[in-house]
C-alpha cells in the first residue's frame, strides 16, 4: 500500500477508536425515587355549545348536574320544571400535578365529553374541582376549550375531521394544594432504571462512584441504586444535578420483536438473530359472489314477480414451496431473508411466531 493512502488508512482509524461510545446521562435513564406526578380527574360542565350538547332525555345526569349548580348559585327552580338544554355537555377533566408543584401554579388540562354531545367546540369549561386518589382537591379548572377537530353535516351527508368531543385548555387549572415530595429517606437518594438491567445499574454505579467517591452509590437490585447524597437540601439539589448529568454507557438490550397484531407492524430490534429454517407461505383467498334473478310472469297470467338470488363461492389456494431463510446474525440479514419469502406484514405475524416456537428465531416476542 501506498504511503500516503496507508498514513490516511491510519489516521482514519484513529479517528474512528477515539470516537466516543454511546453514552446516555443518568437522567435519561433513571427517575428519582418519589419524584413522580399524581394524576386528577374530575367532573364537570361545559355550557355555551351551539346545539351540539347533550340530549337531556338520554342523559339525565347532565340537567341533574345544571339543577344542582343553579341550586348553589342561588337560583330555585319551580317544582316539576323539565329542562330542555341543547348547549351544555357533561364532560371529565383530567391533568397532571407535577412533582414540586405549589399553590398557584397552572396546569394544562383536557375535558373529554362523557355524554352524547355531538361537540365541545366553543364552549367554556365551568369551574370544576380536581381530586386526586385520596378525595382532596388539588386544582381547579375552569376556561374556554380549544377543540382541534372539525365538522359539518348538511342534507343528510356529514363529515368530520379529527375529534371533537375532547378539548384541552391551555393552563387552565390552578394548584390549590402542594404534595410533598421528599428527596430520598435520610442520608440516601433512590435512583429508579427505566427498565430493569443489571448491566446497566452496575454502569451506573461505576460512574457515581468514578466521579462523586468509592462507595457513595451501591446497586440495590437491577433497577434501583442506592446514593448516599448530603442532608442539607440545597447541597443534596446540587448533588442531584451533578449525579444525573453523569454519561453512562448503557447495557444491550435483549433481543425483542414487537407485533402489532392490530396494524400489523413489526419491529425489532439490532440484536435479533435467526437460524437457518426452511418456510413455506401460501395464501388462502375465498370470494362469494351473490346474483339476483328475477322472474317476471306472462301477461295477464295473475302471477307475481319473483326475485331469487344464487351465491357462488370460490375458494382459491395459492401454491407455496419452501423458502430456505439462512442463519443471520444482523438486523439487515434478517430483514432481507423475511422479504425473501414475499409474506404480508401481518402474515409475517405468525411467520415469526412459527419460527419463535420451532426455535429459530432469537429473540423475545412481544404483541401489543
Amino acid at each position: 500500500m501506498p504511503l500516503p493512502k496507508l498514513l490516511a488508512f491510519l489516521f482514519s482509524l484513529v479517528v474512528l477508536l477515539a470516537l466516543p461510545a454511546h453514552a446516555d446521562r443518568i437522567k435519561d435513564i433513571a427517575s428519582i425515587q418519589g419524584v413522580r406526578s399524581n394524576q386528577l380527574v374530575g367532573y364537570g360542565i361545559v355550557v355555551g355549545l351551539d346545539g351540539s350538547g347533550d340530549q337531556t332525555t338520554q342523559t339525565p345526569f347532565t340537567v341533574q348536574s345544571v339543577a344542582s349548580m343553579l341550586s348553589q348559585l342561588g337560583v330555585n327552580l319551580p317544582p316539576g320544571t323539565t329542562l330542555q338544554l341543547k348547549n351544555v355537555a357533561a364532560v371529565t377533566v383530567t391533568a397532571a400535578l407535577p412533582a414540586f408543584a405549589r399553590p398557584g401554579q397552572t396546569l394544562d388540562i383536557t375535558v373529554s365529553s362523557i355524554g352524547n354531545a355531538k361537540s365541545l367546540r366553543g364552549g367554556t369549561l365551568l369551574m370544576t374541582p380536581l381530586k386526586g386518589m385520596d378525595g382532596q382537591v388539588y386544582a381547579v379548572a375552569q376556561g374556554n376549550l380549544l377543540v382541534a377537530g372539525a365538522g359539518a353535516q348538511a342534507g343528510g351527508a356529514s363529515t368530520q375531521v379529527n375529534q371533537l368531543s375532547v378539548g384541552r385548555i391551555a393552563s387552565g387549572a390552578t394548584v390549590e394544594r402542594a404534595v410533598e415530595t421528599p428527596l430520598g429517606q435520610g442520608e440516601f437518594v433512590y435512583f429508579e432504571l427505566n427498565g430493569s438491567d443489571f448491566t446497566t445499574a452496575q454502569r451506573v454505579v461505576q460512574a457515581i462512584n468514578k466521579a462523586i467517591g468509592e462507595g457513595a452509590a451501591a446497586a440495590q437490585d437491577g433497577r434501583v441504586v442506592r446514593v448516599k447524597a448530603p442532608r442539607d437540601a440545597n447541597q443534596r439539589v446540587a448533588f442531584l444535578a451533578t449525579v444525573e448529568n453523569l454519561s453512562v454507557n448503557p447495557g444491550d438490550t435483549a433481543a425483542k420483536v414487537i407485533l402489532n397484531a392490530r396494524t400489523g407492524s413489526v419491529v425489532m430490534n439490532q440484536l435479533v438473530s435467526v437460524d437457518t429454517c426452511a418456510i413455506a407461505h401460501g395464501n388462502l383467498t375465498v370470494t362469494i359472489t351473490t346474483d339476483t334473478n328475477v322472474s317476471q310472469p306472462a301477461a295477464l297470467s295473475q302471477g307475481q314477480t319473483v326475485a331469487t338470488q344464487e351465491s357462488k363461492v370460490d375458494i382459491k389456494s395459492d401454491k407455496a414451496g419452501l423458502v430456505v431463510l439462512p442463519r443471520s446474525v444482523s438486523l439487515g440479514q434478517v430483514v432481507k431473508a423475511l422479504n425473501a419469502v414475499g409474506a404480508t406484514p401481518q402474515d409475517l405475524l405468525a411467520i415469526l411466531q412459527a419460527m419463535k416456537s420451532a426455535g429459530a428465531l432469537h429473540a423475545e416476542l412481544e404483541i401489543i
